[in-house]
């Protein structure tokens, strides 16, 4: 069964391969990481801003979310050339557990993508420190801290694959995401480039629907040499509920209209959970 095959992988798999890369060793210390990081935005942040006045951070917001369009497209380009370009069927491709250079291109683009959630604990950080508490939410930390652990042992145990679709669908989102953040974070003279702000969540609904239709395909093939059946499970739940959650917003925001305040127009949190980070639509504020 898939726990047997973990454990079994746990033995031969997580090799010499991943295991130099930062951070994969043990998984101390990037769970130390992130419960520094829960602690922090929930508790000793907080605290330690109580009296004290909003950090501006206006031309470092521009630069933090330019750097990570920049990223996301080079791991978008990665993974492409890699795999999903390069001789994957977008079926059932199993992780190459071989040593050629393709093989390893993917482990190294399946390490930047987990890394790259980790240099994302950065939003809520920013939030902290700029007093924009209000977009602090439960699903925002949940995301944020459950996301970069249950990729730590995708990337421990089968990087690449059909399991690598949705990292490469989510840093696709990423570069348009934090392009608009950055445009948001230059200041007013961009808002006129801000129209299709409503589109995101568009955007983010596709996304959620891509990444199912093609993780449930391996449940009606008559058979799937994938090795780990649990990372396709896990993406299934991940990509079924936040398409709820988001359509949940787009009907509250679009169909009932219920939205923001105008003086709040780049401040939707609701729009920053899942590849749509909740960093950038206040930046300007």
């Amino acid at each position: 069964n898939a726990g047997q095959m973990l454990c079994m992988h746990t033995v031969s798999f997580p090799n010499e391969r991943i295991y130099h890369y930062p951070l994969m060793q043990s998984p101390l210390l990037p769970g130390t990481i992130l419960l520094g990081y829960v602690y922090f935005v929930l508790s000793l942040g907080p605290r330690i801003m109580a009296n004290r006045k909003p950090f501006d951070l206006k031309p470092l917001m521009v630069v933090y979310n330019f750097a990570l369009v920049a990223l996301s497209a080079f791991i978008v380009y990665e993974f492409l050339m890699s795999g999903w370009l390069t001789g994957y069927t977008w079926r059932c491709d199993p992780v190459d557990e071989s040593d050629s250079p393709m093989a390893l291109r993917m482990v190294r683009v399946a390490w930047l993508f987990l890394f790259s959630k980790f240099i994302e604990l950065l939003d809520t950080v920013f939030f902290v420190v700029r007093k924009k508490n209000s977009q602090i939410t439960f699903l925002h930390i949940f995301h944020h801290s459950v996301l970069p652990c249950s990729w730590w042992w995708g990337v421990k145990f089968g990087p690449g694959g059909m399991g690598s679709f949705h990292a490469m669908i989510n840093s696709l989102v990423h570069v348009i995401m934090y392009f608009y953040y950055g445009l948001s974070a230059a200041g007013p003279r961009f808002q006129k480039y801000l129209w299709w702000k409503k589109h995101m969540t568009a955007i983010q609904l596709i996304q959620f629907v891509l990444v199912s239709i093609h993780i449930s395909q391996y449940y009606f093939m008559p058979s799937c040499g994938y090795q780990f059946p649990i990372f396709i499970h896990l993406i299934w739940i991940y990509g079924t509920v936040f398409f709820m959650l988001f359509s949940n917003f787009w009907y509250q925001a679009y169909t009932k209209g219920k939205r923001l305040p105008k003086s709040n127009a780049t401040a939707n949190g609701a729009l920053h959970q899942n590849g749509t980070h909740k960093n950038g639509k206040s930046k300007q504020n």
